[in-house]
């Protein structure tokens, strides 16, 4: 048994020229640029709250089928990421699949349009949410797989956090876009109003543009990948895949247990990472008496700030190294967190200046972590491995909800939330910290 991790890629394209290389990096980073939309406008703050709103049935029940259609999303790609990823390795389709998976969001966020203020309409919202966040999971798949074809060793750090950096940024750009000219007026851009709610339908209508448009580039800078040598036989692709990926995690265990620590460790602090954006906006409201605009004021100050963050630290890690910023970043999180909870009855300030001084860690672990693990892949397996990626985080995803739950019930309080979110950060930190990095 061997307790390196798996070998390093071949640093690919290093004959490429300079001025090359940067115009691949751009393109690949418009895809995150674009696909924020999906994340920011859609999963985040538009449409997922317009789903849940008063027109479409009681508060519990609404929001108690949106969180069965997010379950049920999130159990499809825990079940197909790693297979979706082994197969377009094999069959040398990365691209293609992409390009199939960007196209499926962008058709499920357009056909949001039609989705009218009426229960009638709660399960085809509901439907189109849940296929649309499959696809964009089985996209991120096939998008992080080609960090190996643009990067080397000594960049990927910095291209990585090109890319997560973009991706906050964008969202956060079309999020105001969408907020100042059709969700706060009363009449909006081309005389939109709220009847029959067209200012979040129309919003839709230009976050699927938003997506298609940026989405583009990366399809002509980007290489397609070569299939394998002995490709499965698509007959019994199904079961042959499914088989292939448990002997693929066997293979983890005996031959790279250190890569097969990372997928556990980072599942528990991305999780710890979802929950500061997911309930950030509850211990604000409830905790610190923020309105409904002043809370979308935060998460667009939170994100960029994110954003910021990701890309000047990024072009510091491959220096750093990854593992120490994920570190670092983890603590100093962990930290804030303990600040806001300790200092809350001060006021509002509190939150503002400590809960965007914890959001500007949360990009740059994201993006180290899809660095490190990049680091760790042989060429070849890179969609394999990232499916994974996306089966454990999916694996623990009830993590930071529990914490969260658990700590208010103890302590009476929202706030105590926070205590519950710093866990599960502090844990996958703990998970994180014997991982070697030796190859």
């Amino acid at each position: 048994m061997s307790d390196h991790v798996l070998p390093a890629p071949a640093a690919p394209g290093t004959g490429a020229p300079e001025s090359v290389r940067r115009r691949t990096v751009l393109a690949w980073s418009l895809w995150d640029w674009g696909s924020a939309s999906f994340n920011a406008v859609v999963t985040t703050f538009v449409f997922s709250v317009y789903i849940t709103s008063a027109p479409f049935g009681p508060e519990e029940q609404v929001s108690r089928e949106l969180g069965i259609a997010l379950l049920v999303a999130g159990i499809v790609v825990a079940l197909f990421a790693p297979v979706i990823g082994r197969l377009t390795d094999q069959a040398g389709r990365r691209k293609t699949w992409l390009a199939i998976n960007t196209g499926i969001v962008v058709a499920a966020t357009l056909l949001m349009v039609f989705v009218a203020p009426d229960e009638q309409f709660l399960i085809f919202g509901l439907v189109l949410l849940a296929i649309g966040n499959v696809a964009f999971e089985f996209a991120s798949v096939s998008y992080n797989a080609m960090l190996g074809q643009i990067a080397t060793n000594r960049n990927v750090g910095k291209i990585s956090g090109i890319g997560w950096g973009m991706g906050y940024l964008g969202g956060i750009v079309l999020l105001a876009l969408i907020l100042v000219g059709f969700i706060f007026p009363e009449v909006g851009w081309f005389g939109v109003t709220s009847d029959g709610a067209w200012n979040v339908r129309i919003a839709m209508l230009l976050a699927a543009v938003w997506f298609a448009v940026f989405a583009i580039p990366v399809f002509f800078a980007v290489p397609e990948i070569p299939a394998a040598a002995h490709p499965e036989h698509t007959g019994r692709w199904f079961l042959r895949a499914y088989a292939d990926v448990f002997r693929s995690i066997a293979g983890l265990w005996r031959d790279a247990r250190q890569t097969l620590h990372f997928l556990i460790a980072s599942a528990v602090f991305r999780d710890g990472l979802a929950g500061v954006f997911t309930f950030g906006g509850v211990i604000a409201a409830r905790s610190f008496g923020f309105d409904n605009t002043t809370v979308i004021l935060f998460a667009i100050a939170a994100n960029v700030v994110a954003g910021l963050a990701t890309i000047v630290v990024g072009f510091f890690e491959d220096h750093l190294g990854a593992k120490r910023v994920m570190v670092s970043s983890i603590v100093l999180m962990v930290i804030c967190a303990m600040l806001v909870f300790a200092l809350h009855d001060a006021g509002t300030w509190v939150f503002w200046v400590f809960g965007l001084m914890l959001c500007i860690f949360v990009g740059p672990v994201q993006s180290a972590s899809r660095s490190f693990l990049a680091r760790l892949i042989p060429a070849g397996r890179e969609g394999e491995i990232f499916g994974l990626y996306a089966t454990t985080g999916r694996a623990v995803s009830f993590l930071a909800p529990a914490g969260f739950t658990i700590a208010i019930a103890i302590g009476g309080e929202t706030i105590f939330g926070i205590i519950g979110i710093g866990a599960v950060l502090l844990i996958g930190l703990l998970l994180l910290l014997p991982v070697r990095t030796t190859r």
